[in-house]
């Protein structure tokens, strides 16, 4: 049985119930705890997880599941726990989303941001696909190639003022303002979509509703990272367009036109704050185990009693 999608299945069907956990699975606070720690809580829920409820039970699932990787048992690296998410990527994407002078700041910017998602999404990947050498050299050559397609396409709004040379008011804007809008949004989900690729290619584990391990589905594994991909474009997408739509409505005040050196703080703040809030509501869009019809799965056709499985979606 997994006492992961028991956990998902009692307290995580509705957004809300997902949002609320969230906010709790997010305290930066966490991801101090030793291994020593995380090792008692393990061993807690092992004991009495499914008996008890109370404080001590309920912060011990806190801490395994943000600090363990629900399909391999490992604990996560710090630096790629969803604790440490937004205090990382926040600097990242701010930095990333301002103008810059030149081609080369943008570049760097855009490579830090995205080598941290890249190296984010692998973390949290769903890690039941079969691996060999083989399949593991596959994929860093595509998590490289993702980063340093990501990082120049997300540099593109620069290059395309400075290389084209377009002075004009009506390009300036579009480049530097609505451009970077869909460009988040599509590259985080591209991000998603190919670091996790081995999912789709190999499949990952389903459950019935008791937690059983049934088999492995392809299907299942392209309907984990579609959703995911969503998530994150949703997240990346809402950050860079609320910026830009707030400025364009402060920019008409009196006030900010007498004092236009408050614009830059305020894009600064405003990235980060829009940021800081879509993170939780972008991880609870969908469920952590999510449901797939048994008649979508070929493989599990001969499977009786059960109308639906479920599989573990990552983050």
């Amino acid at each position: 049985m997994d006492p992961n999608l028991q956990f998902w299945q009692s307290n995580g069907q509705s957004f809300l119930s997902r949002l609320r956990l969230w906010f709790k699975f997010l305290d930066p606070s966490s991801v101090l705890s030793s291994q020593a720690e995380i090792e008692q809580a393990r061993t807690l829920l092992q004991n009495e997880g499914h008996t008890q409820r109370n404080e001590q039970v309920a912060n011990a699932w806190l801490l395994s599941l943000s600090s363990v990787h629900p399909d391999t048992g490992a604990v996560i690296s710090p630096v790629f726990r969803s604790q440490v998410f937004l205090p990382i990527s926040a600097p990242l994407v701010v930095a990333s989303l301002i103008p810059h002078k030149g081609i080369k700041p943008a570049l760097f910017w855009q490579f830090l941001l995205q080598a941290y998602c890249a190296g984010f999404n692998h973390a949290n990947r769903n890690a039941t696909a079969t691996k060999d050498n083989k399949t593991s050299m596959k994929q860093s050559i595509l998590i490289v190639g993702t980063v340093a397609y990501s990082a120049f396409a997300g540099a593109l709004p620069q290059i395309i003022l400075k290389r084209f040379r377009l002075i004009g008011a009506v390009a300036e804007t579009f480049s530097r303002s609505l451009l970077p809008i869909p460009l988040s949004a599509c590259l985080a989900a591209f991000s998603v979509m190919v670091v996790r690729s081995e999912e789709a290619d190999n499949g990952i584990r389903v459950f019935d509703s008791k937690g059983n391990a049934v088999g492995v589905s392809k299907a299942a594994g392209s309907k984990a990272i579609k959703e995911t991909a969503l998530s994150r474009a949703t997240l990346f997408g809402t950050t860079a367009a609320f910026p830009t739509l707030l400025l364009a409505l402060l920019k008409r005040a009196k006030f900010v036109q007498r004092n236009p050196m408050i614009i830059a703080p305020v894009r600064h703040v405003s990235t980060a704050i829009i940021f800081g809030l879509m993170i939780p509501v972008s991880f609870s869009l969908f469920p952590q185990f999510g449901k797939i019809k048994k008649e979508n799965l070929e493989e599990f056709q001969s499977l009786d009693g059960h109308s639906e499985l479920f599989y573990h979606r990552g983050l």
